[in-house]
């Protein structure tokens, strides 16, 4: 496999074995070759323009998805805010795939299949194409050049990132391949897990093709391979045997033999591990998911560390020194030293669904697609907060966070089960086996081991479960024995039907079709294969996914129902077929089947909840995370409360029109192309009509304090307290008692209030009547020699007009008014002071004036305490 992969060759397995044959195609079969170069994509730019964006290029920012909002979002890493939005049309609540450099950015939407290119440099969108929906295609970027991948058909074509346009001639490689990345050089690396290589892929360049510049040994045939890349190189992950290899970018060292820089580590792995993507700098870092431990091979140093919490982790991510691990259940990433001691924990609420962390530009970006925040790591290890989200665009407050999962009982581990339903179908000098998944019995299955061929134990990966054992001798009779290997050990072996290698076999069916089907279904139909003389009893059905081959059944006819959940839904899947005649004989593989992608209903929608609006009566709001796909866009939420039914396509809603203080329950379920799935339930109490209970009021000269408990009933409320003939004062109610003051008001009084308590459904009020302290004024008049004739009132402001009566030295008066007169008294040197202001009166039903020169008023003798008269 040392030279190019072109399409239509017959490549064959590194061990010079002979290849099933696979007949050459014209074209990629899940990709549109044909480019819409489009004036206007429905891609909407806000934020910085072009001119801007040759400088915000020069700070380290990585373009993020926005679920909820339907939109890439641009988080500049030296502000840790967003710079850039974009919408992307038709694509909210989708799962995207995004890839990047300074250059180029890249979008493949997995509901839809369409695939989106950027230019940063003017921020245009340049062109889209069509791939196959689901999981199962990727798209790789490095400088000027792009590839996508097809893992489910072994297929790679490159492409120009400006027009996505194909250049040169498409990679054909055997189905079921792992895709990689680009290493630090600029290779582009895979893995054949049929063959237990990996490929160095080198770009073609001028329009030319791109070629396989190099092909590694890294494990036998059919174990399951992980990849990570390197700066110069790529690691790869033997999970069948449990081994680490580096290889290096370099075809030879001098003095060496074989392969430049291939260099296995065994690993003390617990079960699968996972690689992220690439791995900058020295330390490999390998994830056992399922049993949240972690194993980093540094150079010859090796450190483990386990991750507290419960349920399964994303791979762990090395930046600056450290480790992060994200923990999409619990909305976390750990942070851990590299000697593996936590020193942080990074929560990020309401993400709703898996991280995302990126290494780029000596900062780590970790994003919540489908949550309202990410977070920006500089290369000290300083976390900041990013809000991709802004009130009333495009979606508004993201749900509440999710209740805190529970914590599963840790399962009881024990070896694994044997394997299910082995069978064995002779070929020319050969056996191909299948078999259905032990029962892992609380831990993941590492890989199986097959006796009774000629050349000892083979070992396949957990994910190959239908293997050829080639070399044998027609005429004599195997009896083949598989076990399944978790980490407790070997479990017991399931024997396989006695066969005879024959080289009277059938020829392989041909015409394979498949069909995917609304109830999680996929129908298979094909043509008889030609026995060559013999019957044909039965044909065995395979599945083919990226790195994996599953036996899916046996039937006696030319058709077959794959069971719904047997494939994974959302996930690009193939099968081929094998005919085995009356003695045993099994054909070849037939050729691979067209691509489908098995679907159902969609899952339930996630953490329902329901709430009051309180500003609106009759109304809640609902929201939830949105729901699994299961493998067809889900066009519309059905929310449905007492009788009535709404359609939405956000993951939130306001219903209205119910009862004041009723008790509402809703029920949302998600719709696609197979209909509407399992219902979440919510219940929310509208707002009531709100109550007010009196508690005290008091009052001084110029005001009234009252003292009362609102029951809002659910409403934002506002508390009002107007006094007659006087002001009001309103505030927003608490649930507590308040109190509120109205002043302004005149000693002396009595005056009615009214206490009003105000929301969306109502009014509640309560009317009460306070008096206003008493004020008295007190004469003066110090100076016997003076004051002997005391000091006198009038019937006017004013010492000419009419005099009333006389006052003397601390008599008192009730005051109700105050006014200015036409002439300044002074009787500051009887004790008095010097005014031109009088106080008004009343005498047996008349208004009489007397001096305030001659007065001192309660309360801080400020006549202002007095309205005018």
């Amino acid at each position: 496999m040392d030279d190019a992969r072109t399409e239509g060759d017959e490549v064959p397995p590194v061990d010079g074995t002979t290849s099933e044959k696979r007949a050459s195609r014209g074209s990629l079969v899940t990709l549109t070759t044909v480019i819409a170069l489009l004036a206007a994509t429905g891609l909407t730019l806000l934020g910085l323009g072009a001119a801007d964006n040759a400088v915000a290029n020069f700070d380290a920012n990585s373009w993020v998805w926005s679920s909820g909002k339907g939109e890439v979002d641009r988080i500049n890493g030296i502000t840790a805010k967003v710079d850039t939005r974009q919408q992307v049309k038709d694509a909210r609540n989708h799962d995207l795939q995004v890839t990047q450099n300074d250059r180029f950015l890249i979008l493949r939407d997995l509901q839809t299949g369409q695939v989106t290119a950027m230019d940063l440099a003017t921020l245009q969108v340049a062109s889209v194409m069509k791939t196959m929906p689901g999981v199962g295609v990727t798209v790789v970027l490095h400088d000027d050049v792009a590839f996508v991948i097809d893992t489910t058909l072994g297929q790679v074509r490159q492409l120009d990132p400006r027009t996505l346009a194909p250049t040169g001639d498409m990679l054909a490689f055997p189905r079921g391949i792992t895709s990689g990345e680009f290493d630090g050089k600029g290779v582009l690396w895979l893995a054949v897990p049929q063959e237990g290589t990996v490929v160095a892929i080198t770009p073609g360049k001028n329009g030319e093709s791109p070629k396989v510049s190099r092909t590694v040994n890294v494990a036998p045939p059919n174990h399951d391979l992980a990849l990570t890349v390197l700066d110069n190189g790529v690691a790869v992950l033997d999970n069948t045997a449990g081994t680490l290899t580096r290889v290096s970018g370099q075809d030879k060292v001098d003095g060496q033999k074989g392969d430049a820089g291939t260099t296995p580590s065994a690993l003390p792995l617990t079960g699968p591990g996972v690689l992220p993507p690439r791995s900058s700098g020295g330390p490999i870092a390998v994830t056992v998911s399922a049993d949240r431990h972690v194993v980093v091979l540094d150079g010859e140093r090796l450190v483990e560390f386990d991750v507290p919490g419960s349920g399964a982790l994303q791979p762990v991510v090395a930046f600056a020194g450290h480790f992060y691990c994200a923990d999409p259940d619990a909305g976390v990433v750990y942070e851990f030293d590299g000697n593996g001691k936590q020193v942080n924990q990074i929560s990020i609420a309401a993400a709703g669904g898996p991280l995302e962390l990126e290494v780029r530009e000596d900062h780590l970006f970790i994003n919540a697609p489908d949550g309202s925040t990410a977070r920006v790591v500089d290369d000290k290890h300083k976390v900041s907060n990013v809000d991709k989200y802004q009130n009333e665009i495009l979606g508004g407050d993201p749900p509440p966070p999710p209740p805190e999962p529970p914590t599963p009982p840790k399962p009881v581990v024990t070896v694994p089960g044997p394997p299910q339903r082995v069978n064995a179908s002779a070929g020319d000098k050969s056996v191909r086996l299948t078999w259905r998944k032990g029962r892992e019995n609380g831990a993941a299955i590492t890989k199986y081991v097959i006796t009774g061929g000629p050349g000892g134990p083979v070992e396949v990966g957990a994910n190959q479960r239908s293997v050829l054992i080639e070399g044998l001798t027609n005429g004599e009779t195997y009896r083949f024995k598989i076990h399944a290997v978790n980490k407790k050990g070997a479990g017991p072996d399931a024997t396989s039907n006695a066969v005879m290698p024959t080289s009277d076999v059938p020829d392989p069916p041909t015409g394979l079709v498949a069909k995917e089907q609304p109830d999680g279904t996929v129908d298979l139909t094909w043509k008889a294969a030609n026995g060559q003389g013999r019957k044909i009893v039965r044909y065995t059905v395979t599945s083919v996914a990226g790195g994996t081959q599953t036996p899916v059944g046996d039937v006696k006819t030319t058709k077959m129902t794959v069971a719904a959940g047997t494939l994974e839904y959302g996930t690009q899947v193939a099968f081929t077929v094998v005919s085995v005649n009356d003695k045993g004989g099994g054909s070849a593989p037939s050729e691979v089947s067209n691509v489908v992608i098995p679907f159902t209903k969609p899952g339930a929608p996630g953490n329902v909840s329901a709430a009051t609006v309180a500003n609106k009566q009759g109304s809640v709001q609902v929201s939830w995370e949105k729901a699994d796909d299961n493998g067809r866009p889900v066009t519309a939420y059905v929310v449905k409360a007492n009788d009535t039914e709404t359609e939405v396509t956000d993951t939130s809603a306001t219903l209205s029109g119910f009862g004041d203080d009723t008790a509402v329950t809703v029920t949302v379920a998600a719709v696609n192309e197979a209909g509407s799935g399992p219902t979440g339930t919510a219940t929310a109490r509208t707002i009531g009509k709100p109550t007010v209970t009196f508690t005290r009021d008091t009052s001084d000269y110029n005001s009234v304090s009252v003292t009362f408990t609102p029951n809002n009933k659910g409403g934002t409320a506002t508390c009002k307290v107007a006094v007659s003939g006087a002001g009001s004062k309103s505030a927003k109610c608490t649930t507590s008692p308040i109190t509120m003051t109205v002043t302004g008001l005149w000693p002396n009084g009595s005056y009615d209030y009214t206490i009003t308590v105000t929301n969306a459904a109502g009014t509640a009020s309560v009317s009460r009547t306070k008096k206003t302290s008493t004020m008295k004024a007190t004469t003066i008049c110090k100076v016997a020699s003076y004051c002997k004739d005391d000091v006198w009132a009038y019937f006017s402001p004013s010492q000419t007009s009419t005099a009333a009566r006389a006052y003397g030295d601390g008599d008192t008066i009730t005051p109700v008014c105050g006014v200015t007169g036409n002439a300044t008294i002074n009787a500051e040197p009887y004790g008095g002071k010097k005014s031109n202001k009088w106080i008004g009166y009343t005498y047996s039903g008349k208004r009489e004036y007397f001096p305030w020169a001659w007065a001192t008023l309660d309360g801080g003798d400020d006549i202002k305490m007095l309205p005018a008269c």
